[in-house]
């Protein structure tokens, strides 16, 4: 089975009928995202909902180990908040392994905050729906870290004149992991722009970072790849930029009050990291720490 579930496959994953799928799809009572018009259910966090139902305490509490989540930010990369962690002082640290796994981790339990960039294909809207579904039950909110380029990295100079998503068909490209929101995107574009996926030849295995998909395209085992524009700044890439997208913070509302991740705000409203957020290009930071979700719990 892949780390992404299609309907039939959660069906007899859970053994239950597909229908029943469908029916707690629209009920939003399963984690879901839908991807290119289907939808699709990662294996981890189907996993964390499964253990989350096997809590028998108090309704409306969460286990302990959820109560005592390491001082960590997982799921997906983001250069900017790599730097800030380092410069602010706020003791938090960063594991990275793409958006779904971070939500996983973080329902789980075993991370204080989670970094996302999950598109939702039907709404446009970024993390907020796949949220609802993931943290469902937990009392969250969903921070705004800032809003990001996504674009095609390529060599310095663009030798093989690559423009656009139609442009890769036929070039070695340089993908993350299924679970990174940059992977989402990317199906997402590819789908949108008529490539069949069997004509891209796709490095394997994936890349866990943006800094790592920068350095495959710099080193040139790949001819392109999706990353954010400050990646390319960093490996002096060329950019041809595709979307634009909203990375948020997920933390739950007891931990947000916390020194820790008030010292990384603090910090994010310093001239240093407005400084720094030009420097490394393709951020726009004038809405960070607003409120995106707020859960009703």
């Amino acid at each position: 089975m892949s780390e992404m579930l299609t309907t039939r496959e959660v069906a007899q994953y859970l053994r239950i009928k597909e229908r029943k799928v469908y029916d707690m799809v629209r009920d939003k009572t399963i984690p879901c995202t839908r991807v290119t018009g289907k939808w699709l259910f990662p294996r981890d966090l189907i996993d964390a909902w499964l253990a989350e139902g096997t809590w028998s305490g108090p309704a409306g509490t969460v286990p302990q180990a959820q109560a005592q989540a390491p001082r960590v930010i997982c799921g997906s990369h983001d250069p900017l908040l790599e730097w800030s962690l380092r410069e602010s002082g706020s003791e938090l640290a960063m594991l990275s392994g793409g958006s779904l796994d971070g939500l996983a981790r973080f329902a789980a339990g075993q991370a204080v905050i989670a970094g996302l960039h999950v598109l939702d294909g039907g709404t446009g809207d970024y993390n907020r729906p796949v949220v609802r579904q993931a943290a469902a039950g937990l009392p969250v909110v969903l921070i705004q870290w800032a809003w990001r380029q996504q674009g095609l990295v390529v060599a310095a100079g663009n030798p093989r004149s690559i423009r656009s998503i139609a442009d890769l068909e036929g070039k070695k490209v340089a993908v993350r992991q299924r679970q990174a929101g940059s992977r989402i995107l990317f199906d997402h574009l590819v789908a949108g722009a008529g490539v069949k996926p069997a004509g891209l030849d796709l490095l394997d295995p994936p890349l866990r970072s943006e800094t790592d998909l920068g350095l495959a395209v710099f080193e040139g085992k790949a001819h392109a790849g999706l990353a954010v524009a400050a990646v390319a700044r960093q490996y002096k890439l060329d950019f041809i930029p595709l979307a634009r997208e909203r990375y948020d913070l997920l933390i739950r509302r007891r931990d947000y009050f916390d020194q820790p991740f008030q010292k990384l705000l603090a910090f994010a409203r310093t001239p240093t990291f407005q400084a720094r957020a030009r420097e490394m290009e393709g951020y726009d930071v004038s809405h960070t720490g607003q409120v995106e979700f707020n859960s009703q719990v």
